[in-house]
C-alpha cells in the first residue's frame, strides 16, 4: 500500500496523469545480440549516415531547464513545434517516450471512446508495416514498449538499450503518423475492450473513480469517460479514429522525451522522423459528455447514462479549439450518484471537492495534505514507514472495525482537480462512514485541538520528498516526469526546487489550503459550482440526505470560517 501511495503522490506533484488503461506489451529481449556492443550513450546510434546532419536542421531554441541539478534537462523546439526533452543520466539502459496532447477530454459525440481504442491500436499495422512486420521490428529493437491513454495525454513509451533508440523512435513515429487502422484490428479491439469494460463494472474500486469524474464534470472535458461507451464500440468506424488523429496529432502537441541519451542526437532523430509534420489548423471538435448524475437503482441505467448519448449534450458543449492554450476549460459541477446494489459485500463511498490544478502554487501543500491523511485498507502488513501513522490509519482504521478501507485521493489536471476521501464499510454503516469521512476533512481546517500538528506535518513532508526521490530512481518514471512536465509546463521543474517548495509548506498553509478546497473556494476562480461530489455503490439508500452531514460540519460552498 505504501508503494502505491508513494507512486500516486509522486504523480500528483511532478505532475503525472493517472492512467486507467495501461497495456504493456513485453517483447523478446535482445541482450544476447548486444553483448559485445558498447553501452556508452555517445555510441548508441548504430548508423550515423542515416541520421540527418545537425547542420541541415533549421535553427531551433534550446533551453537548459535545470542548471542546478546533477542531471541537466534540455529542451529543444523544432521549427514545426515538436519539442524534444532529454536527460542524459548514466546507466546501461535508456527510456524513450512520445507524448501527445490528446486524450478523453478532447473527444466529442462522434469520437467518444476513440482514445481508449487508439492506445490499443498502437504498434499494430501501419502504411509502411504489416502487423507481422511491426512485431518483427519490435522484437529486433528489444526492450519493452507500451501505449496508454489518460484524460489529457496519450503516451507511447519504451525501456530499451541505448543503441536501439533510433529503431524504436522510427517505430513510434510510424505508429503515430501512419496507422493503418484496419477493420480487422478494430474488430479485435471491440471484443477486448468490451471485456475490459465488464471487468471495470465488476469492481467498484475501479469504476467509482470514473463515475466520480463523470459527476464532478458533468457534460464536459474531464467528465468524458476514459472507457469507450459500449454502444460506440459497435458504431465506431475507422473514419472516426482517423478524424481524431488528424485533429489532435499535430506537431505543436507532441513532445519526444528520452532519458539516458545524448540530446543532440535525439534532436537529429526527431527531426528525421517528425520534422516534416505540418501544423494544420483543423476546424475543431465539439465537446460534450453524457448525462450522468442523479441516483439509479440498477447498473444498466447508470452504465447507459455514464457512457450513452444525451440529447442535450451537443448544444451545451460548444467548440473545443485544438490549440491547448485556447481549449475548453474544465467546469466543475459536482453532484451525487448513488448506485443501489445489494449484491456487494461492502458499501463503497467517494466524497470529493474541486481540487487544484498542477499550475496552482498551493499544489505542494495539497499533495502534502494527501500524504498526511494517507489511509489504506483495514489489513496491512506495513509498519513504521508504511503509512501506518497517517491520519486515516490512526483516527479511522484503528478505531472502527466496521470500516474496510479509507484513503485520501488527489487527481490533478492542467486546469482543475479532485480531492477527497474514499471508503468502504459493512452494510448498515453507510451514514456513519459518511460522517467519519466528513469529520476527518473538517479536522484539517482547524488550527486548535484536533488540527494538524507540527510533528505529523514534518513526517508527511519527509515522506513526500522521499517518495518523489525514490520514484525518480526509475528511468521510466523519470521519463514520464520529463515528458509530461514539458508537455504541461514547457520546462522541467528541477527536483531540488520541488523539494524546496515542499519544505516551505507550513501548518498555516495546510489549514488555508484545506479551507480553500473543502469550503468550495477553488470554484470562485475556476467558475465551478463549489458543490461536493458524492458517489457510492452498495446499500446507498441510507446515504440520502448527505447534505445534512456536510452542513453539520460546515463543509461545502456555504462554509463559514
Amino acid at each position: 500500500m505504501s508503494k502505491q501511495l508513494s507512486s500516486a503522490i509522486a504523480r500528483h506533484v511532478l505532475p503525472f496523469t493517472r492512467r486507467a488503461n495501461n497495456i504493456t506489451m513485453p517483447l523478446i529481449s535482445r541482450m544476447n545480440k548486444h553483448q559485445q556492443a558498447s553501452l556508452q550513450s555517445d555510441d548508441f546510434i548504430k548508423a550515423p549516415e542515416q541520421v540527418v546532419s545537425k547542420s541541415s536542421i533549421p535553427p531551433a531554441t534550446t533551453t537548459i531547464t535545470s542548471n542546478n541539478s546533477s542531471i541537466v534537462s534540455k529542451v529543444t523546439k523544432l521549427p514545426n513545434g515538436v519539442r524534444v526533452a532529454t536527460e542524459d543520466s548514466q546507466g546501461h539502459f535508456a527510456s524513450l517516450g512520445v507524448y501527445v496532447d490528446a486524450g478523453s477530454r478532447y473527444e466529442d459525440e462522434t469520437t467518444r471512446g476513440v482514445s481508449h481504442i487508439l492506445d490499443r491500436l498502437a504498434f499494430k499495422s501501419t502504411k509502411n508495416r504489416t502487423s507481422e512486420a511491426m512485431m518483427t521490428d519490435l522484437e529486433a529493437a528489444g526492450g519493452n514498449v507500451m501505449c496508454s491513454s489518460s484524460r489529457e495525454s496519450i503516451m507511447y513509451q519504451s525501456a530499451l538499450l541505448p543503441q536501439d533508440l533510433p529503431q524504436m523512435l522510427a517505430i513510434m513515429a510510424d505508429t503515430i503518423r501512419n496507422p493503418e487502422v484496419s477493420e480487422e484490428e478494430l474488430e479485435e479491439q471491440r471484443v477486448s475492450a468490451g471485456h475490459e469494460i465488464q471487468e471495470y463494472w465488476s469492481k467498484p474500486e475501479m469504476i467509482l473513480p470514473e463515475l466520480l469524474h463523470t459527476v464532478a464534470y458533468k457534460d464536459n472535458t474531464l467528465g468524458n469517460p476514459l472507457l469507450c461507451p459500449m454502444e460506440n464500440l459497435e458504431t465506431m468506424t475507422t473514419e472516426n479514429i482517423k478524424k481524431y488523429i488528424n485533429t489532435w496529432y499535430r506537431p505543436d502537441r507532441i513532445v519526444v522525451s528520452a532519458v539516458g541519451a545524448d540530446h543532440d542526437k535525439v534532436v537529429d532523430l526527431t527531426h528525421k522522423y517528425f520534422g516534416d509534420m505540418k501544423s494544420l489548423a483543423p476546424a475543431g471538435s465539439g465537446l460534450g459528455s453524457e448525462e450522468a448524475s442523479g441516483s439509479e437503482s440498477h447498473k444498466g441505467g447508470i452504465f447507459k447514462s455514464l457512457f450513452g448519448k444525451s440529447g442535450s449534450s451537443s448544444t451545451a458543449s460548444g467548440i473545443l479549439k485544438p490549440d491547448s492554450n485556447n481549449r475548453q476549460p474544465a467546469k466543475y459541477t459536482g453532484g451525487t450518484m448513488l448506485i443501489e446494489d445489494d449484491t456487494q459485500p461492502f458499501t463503497h463511498l467517494f466524497v470529493g471537492f474541486e481540487g487544484l490544478s498542477i499550475h496552482d502554487d498551493d499544489i505542494y501543500a495539497l499533495a502534502t495534505l494527501q500524504l498526511l491523511m494517507g489511509g489504506g485498507s483495514s489489513f496491512s502488513a506495513g509498519g513504521p514507514g508504511k503509512g501506518m501513522y497517517s491520519r486515516l490509519f490512526s483516527n479511522v482504521l484503528n478505531h472502527y472495525n466496521w470500516i474496510e478501507s479509507c484513503m485520501s485521493f488527489n487527481h490533478c489536471y492542467s486546469d482543475s482537480g479532485l480531492f477527497g476521501i474514499s471508503g468502504s464499510c459493512y452494510p448498515g454503516y453507510e451514514t456513519m462512514l459518511l460522517e467519519v469521512i466528513v469529520r476527518e476533512l473538517e479536522l484539517t481546517t482547524r488550527t486548535g485541538k484536533g488540527g494538524i500538528a507540527q510533528g505529523e506535518l514534518d513526517r508527511a513532508k519527509n515522506q513526500l520528498r522521499s517518495s518523489v526521490l525514490m520514484n525518480l530512481e526509475s528511468k521510466m518514471v523519470q521519463l514520464e516526469d520529463l515528458g509530461r512536465q514539458v508537455q504541461v509546463h514547457g520546462a522541467k521543474v528541477p527536483v531540488e526546487e520541488l523539494c524546496a517548495k515542499i519544505e516551505k509548506v507550513t501548518r498555516q498553509d495546510m489549514v488555508r489550503v484545506a479551507r480553500r478546497v473543502f469550503g468550495g473556494q477553488v470554484s470562485s476562480l475556476t467558475g465551478g459550482s463549489g458543490e461536493v461530489t458524492i458517489v457510492g455503490q452498495g446499500l446507498t439508500k441510507n446515504l440520502q440526505g448527505a447534505e445534512k452531514v456536510l452542513d453539520k460540519y460546515g463543509l461545502g460552498k456555504n462554509a463559514k470560517w
